[in-house]
């Protein structure tokens, strides 16, 4: 039986999250999105989930720990950015149930942000947990990629088909290392990602699977909606495929210094007892956050603040990485 990567409202054992500590990637923004990962890490924390927040140095563990609840574990390690989705371990289940993590190659998302320690961390975290770690030179962070733990997984064509990650390799080649290394034997391609991802369109921004063949595309809310035509473009596609779409609502057009900003309600991050929810203080924050609340019963759901996290061009889900329980496999 092939190894499959499981999906992430399955259960957990803990969450890694990256902390922010370089000011040249959060100009005027770090100290705000220091709070704002510390939240986001206190809270899964006092959820009753456990928590490993990653610190780059002395002076970051000091001013984390002044920020987050004693419940949170720190950890000092060697990283560039705090995206943990794309530079951490992926973990998947072995045919004989045990666990075990998958490397893919990493190039700062197409040579754009290379930053000492990136491309090792991955690999140091799963070694650390006592997983093997299996490494395969195709580039691939994990934001770009979306299971439902059936083996059907949701991507872009603008990033995996992008000529700064894999130009050697065809569509199908990609596809067969999906295969290979996650469990991932139907793939969804969408089109293009949010206008302004830094990520060159990851899914994560854009669609997420809430259950098995259930994946939520955001919906445009005005008509000033800069992603309008690429929901609808993904909805398209995603039904055409015969994946049962839920819609939510956009943040709507969100700015910074004039520029779109790439929000997204979707990059919320599921954990075993909470999913976490980014706001921007948009007008349709509130129902966003409702919107998804009503997709996980099983579950609290919370909104927190995540507009200096985007300032350095992620969100929640793109900061943080889960280790999936033995317990059981859903």
């Amino acid at each position: 039986m092939a190894a499959l990567m499981p999906p992430e409202w399955a259960p957990q054992d803990w969450l890694w999250i990256g902390f922010p500590h370089l000011a040249d990637e959060w100009p005027g923004w770090l100290e705000p999105a220091q709070e704002q990962i510390a939240a986001f890490a206190s809270a899964v924390a006092e959820s009753g989930q456990p928590v490993r927040l990653l610190v780059r140095d002395e002076a970051n563990e000091a001013r984390a720990r002044s920020l987050v609840s004693a419940k949170v574990t720190l950890e000092q390690r060697v990283y560039g950015d705090v995206w943990l989705r794309d530079t951490g371990p992926l973990v998947v289940f072995e045919g004989d149930g045990t666990r075990a993590a998958r490397r893919f190659g990493f190039n700062g998302w197409g040579g754009k942000y290379l930053m000492p320690g990136d491309q090792e961390i991955g690999a140091e975290l799963a070694r650390d947990a006592g997983l093997a770690v299996t490494s395969t030179a195709m580039i691939l962070e994990g934001g770009a990629v979306d299971g439902d733990g059936t083996g059907l997984v949701a991507t872009t064509q603008q990033c995996l088909l992008n000529p700064n990650r894999n130009p050697q390799m065809s569509r199908e080649a990609i596809e067969a290392q999906l295969a290979a290394q996650l469990g991932f034997t139907h793939v969804l391609w969408l089109g293009d990602g949010l206008i302004n991802d830094h990520t060159d369109g990851h899914v994560d921004n854009l669609a997420r699977f809430v259950g098995p063949n259930r994946l939520v595309v955001p919906q445009a809310t005005g008509k000033d909606d800069p992603n309008a035509a690429i929901y609808a473009d993904a909805t398209a596609r995603a039904e055409a495929f015969g994946v049962d779409v839920v819609r939510i609502p956009s943040p709507g057009l969100m700015l910074r210094d004039g520029a779109i900003e790439p929000a997204s309600y979707v990059n919320f991050a599921i954990t075993s007892h909470l999913v976490v929810v980014p706001t921007f203080g948009s007008p349709h924050d509130a129902d966003g956050v409702a919107a998804i609340a009503a997709l996980f019963p099983d579950r609290a759901t919370i909104g927190l603040p995540g507009e200096a996290v985007l300032a350095g061009g992620g969100g929640f889900h793109c900061a943080s990485q889960q280790m999936p329980a033995l317990a059981r496999r859903n």
